[in-house]
């Protein structure tokens, strides 16, 4: 097939011409990239040959080749792994359309420093294009695993690419970069130096585990094989000592982060490294890593979690969701099991008793690693809870098992302190003589909580309320149920009587009030029949006239919302409207409907009480429209 030429689409040429133009500070990452890329094509060919017997494919010294020329000015990156069709190459590496390019040109135009910028590569699977950081020209030469014809993929980053399909590829995939003249001041080096490519792969690539070997450059050794010597054997460069399976004491924190940042491709260092070994009837190792910052799609659908899988260092499975409960799924790291099944399914692997140990003993392990840091370093745990707490508490949800764990590391905002979050030991710790429960109140702010009606009575009482902002806090609440013997109890939901908790002076004083109020409240549950369940005299408004709460066991509107954004059909719970029996406006309410036989406009008025309520806990009214109408033609009349 004759060559093809191709032109990029407008996102890919744009990406390239940043790259051109030296956008990243530290230019030795274009070599790490395309190291780690060989590698993953190594792993890919050994998992996929396990899987397949009868893939045609040499496996027998799957190795990482740089070979230099330095009189041509080229630096090629050879792997004899997975290769790719002529198809994925020009989906792949021709369109990037699964990479992301448009984010990533956001976040880099974002990103001010050049390290920032320089993270992103790995971040959106663009890690190819970093060779045009240091090269006029690129050539990339593949055969697929099986195939018989290789293709050839060319481009100077300036518009277009050239494919042609070839019958005398290798299996796997060169890289060949025509590097730009050196230029020290603009950072740019000679990447054809044996001691700058020892440099990088020694800094980058040490802990991958195939050998990654440096050719020596013919035009350096030329002739020494024709004077009876032999010619040079190439030069591994890595260790390929797995990090995990080395002693703490050998290995460096730079080494771990290095690890963190190939796996997560996250710029920035893990905020802890965990090591865990396991020895017995079953052994494993593992190295886990807690990020410093939450993952952009930590709460989209697709999301990739899981740590790596390995077996006796053979690579099985990238993004092993079963090793970990979705709620720990920002955790990355590396598993390396001594005794399974090599040729395993993901169906099967859930399965797997052997899985099931290892999850629940490194769960176990990550969160007491959390309340050891919570326990030593508050700062290091304020950050990780400011970053994966929302996610987190999914787990008490999901995971009752590990439910008391969760409960002794979380911690939340609470009326006690206007910045330190509390733990819910130190909140029973405070609380009152004669305080049974657990106080909260959840809304879409800390400021819109506090200024909630319901904060009324705890605030006059100075009884702490926990303030829960984030959406899965009405669930886990529900779930939870109890602390320590002491009831969560929402402050918006139920009947809740202060004063029997604080004086337990006033029964006779409400017991006159709800006399006094009988018939006024009868006659609003009738009006309102259709909106509301009940109308009572309310003990925790203190300035509000009235507030709406929900009963006992009853859905909470934010909960109906959520389940019907799931696309749960619940039916709608009728509320409780509470009545502020010391505010003037119930007052004067209580008194015209004694004394008018007319009540259209106290009917009126009803109504938009209700509506102001329901507004003070940022819902909306029934009817917004004709809200607003009863309450404009109210002010006109009092003007």
């Amino acid at each position: 097939m004759p060559s093809e030429t191709h032109e990029f689409q407008v996102e890919a040429r744009q990406l390239l011409q940043l790259m051109i133009h030296s956008v990243y500070s530290n230019k030795d990452v274009f070599l790490r990239e395309l190291v780690s890329n060989a590698s993953d094509a190594l792993d890919k060919l050994r998992l996929e040959k396990l899987w397949d017997d009868t893939l045609d494919a040499d496996v027998s010294d799957l190795h990482i080749e740089i070979d230099a020329d330095k009189n041509a000015r080229t630096l090629t990156v050879r792997d004899n792994g997975i290769g790719m069709s002529y198809d994925e190459v020009g989906r792949l590496i021709g369109t990037i359309a699964n990479s992301g390019t448009a984010k990533f040109l956001q976040e880099l135009q974002e990103a001010k420093d050049g390290a920032g910028a320089e993270g992103l590569i790995g971040q959106f699977g663009v890690g190819f294009y970093a060779g045009f950081m240091v090269a006029d020209e690129v050539t990339l030469l593949t055969r697929r695993a099986g195939e018989s014809q290789g293709t050839r993929w060319t481009s100077r980053g300036e518009g277009t690419y050239t494919l042609e399909t070839v019958d005398d590829a290798p299996q796997g995939t060169s890289v060949t970069l025509h590097l730009k003249p050196a230029d020290p001041e603009n950072q740019l080096h000679d990447y054809t130096s044996p001691w700058k490519i020892r440099e990088i792969v020694k800094r980058y690539s040490d802990f991958i585990t195939w050998p990654v070997r440096m050719v020596p450059d013919a035009s350096a050794t030329a002739g020494e094989g024709d004077e009876g010597g032999e010619a040079p054997e190439p030069e591994t460069l890595n260790s390929m000592k797995a990090l995990w399976a080395r002693p703490r004491g050998d290995v460096s924190d730079d080494e771990y982060h290095e690890l963190y940042k190939h796996i997560s491709h996250d710029w920035r260092d893990p905020l802890e490294t965990i090591r865990l070994q396991a020895e017995g009837t079953f052994e494993y190792q593992s190295l886990l890593f807690l990020p410093a910052h939450a993952p952009h799609d930590l709460f989209t659908r697709d999301s990739k979690r899981g740590v790596q899988l390995y077996v006796k260092r053979v690579f099985i499975m990238d993004d092993c969701e079963a090793l970990l409960p979705p709620y720990l799924r920002f955790v990355k790291g590396v598993v390396d099991a001594a005794d399974l099944s090599l040729n395993v399914s993901r169906e099967i692997l859930q399965q797997d008793r052997h899985i099931e140990m290892m999850r629940r003993r490194l769960t176990k392990k990550v969160l007491s690693t959390v309340k050891d840091m919570m326990a030593k370093d508050n700062e290091r745990y304020a950050t990780f809870w400011r970053e994966f707490g929302t996610v987190l508490k999914e787990g008490l949800v999901t995971d009752p098992e590990n439910r008391d764990a969760l409960l002794a590391v979380a911690s939340f905002a609470s009326t006690h302190h206007d910045t330190e979050p509390t733990t819910l030991k130190q909140y029973t710790e405070r609380m009152k003589d004669g305080q049974d429960d657990i106080y909260y109140l959840t809304g879409e702010s800390r400021q819109s909580i506090e200024n909630s009606p319901h904060m009324e009575a705890f605030r006059d009482r100075g009884i702490e309320v926990l303030l829960l902002t984030d959406p899965v806090d009405e669930m886990w609440t529900d779930a939870v149920g109890e602390y320590e013997g002491k009831k969560l109890r929402s402050i918006a939901k139920g009947h809740i009587d202060l004063d029997a908790e604080d004086e337990k002076s006033a029964g006779a004083e409400r017991e006159k009030q709800t006399e006094e109020y009988a018939g006024l409240l009868g006659w609003m549950k009738e009006q309102m029949d259709e909106d509301i369940k009940e109308v009572r005299l309310s003990s925790r408004l203190t300035v509000s006239p009235a507030c709406v709460v929900s009963d006992a066991h009853d859905l909470t509107p934010a909960l109906e919302n959520m389940y019907r954004a799931m696309g749960q059909e619940v039916p709608r719970a009728k509320r409780i409207l509470e009545l502020n029996p010391d505010h003037q406006l119930v007052k004067g309410l209580n008194q015209a409907f004694k004394d008018r036989e007319d009540r259209t406009e106290l009917a009126e008025t009803a109504e938009l009480l209700h509506g102001l309520a329901v507004l003070a806990e940022g819902g909306q009214p029934k009817e917004p429209a004709r809200f607003v109408k009863l309450m404009a033609d109210r002010l006109e009349r009092a003007l």
